[in-house]
């Protein structure tokens, strides 16, 4: 979503479309949600060590955490309405039309926008400023998921080798790793 990466593709790659994946997008939403726990924890000390309580979907909670957030929706509405934003939100991608999907997340920026909440505003900001990334997923439903696995599996192959001296061995370990090849050799049975 930086600005750099943006025009880049848009200079190299003048044809492709840009679409954010969405968890990224999930990622931003649940930053502006903890922002608002946190104005709201500066005020009480009851919501301390409630963080994940708010992050996590509801059918990872366990029964007291489950308790503990209606409790918490209860007695401060701020939370309970950030909640709601957040399920709201996640209504987009469950959407199957891309014209719906554009008008569901329209509605979705001015429920926000009339409820006042400054971290969800600024997330509203970020929404409206990617606004074709966004719906272009309907487009294209791709996902950085795979990409970000094979880096992940990468990274570890050159921590543990405490890094490479010469790059075709860097280079050869990767297909080693990631290019999912076959060794099966023939073998002789006695």
């Amino acid at each position: 979503m930086s600005p750099a990466f943006i025009s880049g593709i848009r200079k190299h790659f003048p044809d492709s479309a840009i679409v954010y994946d969405r968890f990224y997008i999930k990622k931003l939403l649940n930053e502006s949600m903890d922002a608002l726990r946190k104005l709201e924890r500066k005020e009480r000390n009851l919501l301390k060590g409630h963080k994940y309580t708010f992050l996590k979907k509801e059918e990872n909670l366990t029964a007291d955490q489950k308790h503990s957030k209606f409790e918490l929706m209860d007695l401060f509405p701020r939370l309970g309405d950030g909640v709601r934003l957040v399920e709201l939100f996640d209504d987009f991608f469950a959407l199957h039309d891309k014209e719906q999907a554009a008008a569901y997340l329209a509605w979705w920026c001015d429920q926000v926008v009339d409820s006042g909440m400054f971290p969800f505003i600024k997330f509203v900001n970020t929404v409206k400023a990617h606004w074709s990334g966004l719906v272009d997923w309907y487009d294209n439903k791709i996902s950085n998921g795979i990409l970000e696995g094979i880096n992940s599996k990468v990274q570890l192959a050159k921590r543990r080798a405490r890094g490479f001296r010469n790059i075709n061995n860097f280079i050869n370990m990767i297909y080693l790793i990631a290019g999912n090849l076959e060794f099966d050799y023939p073998h002789k049975s006695l």
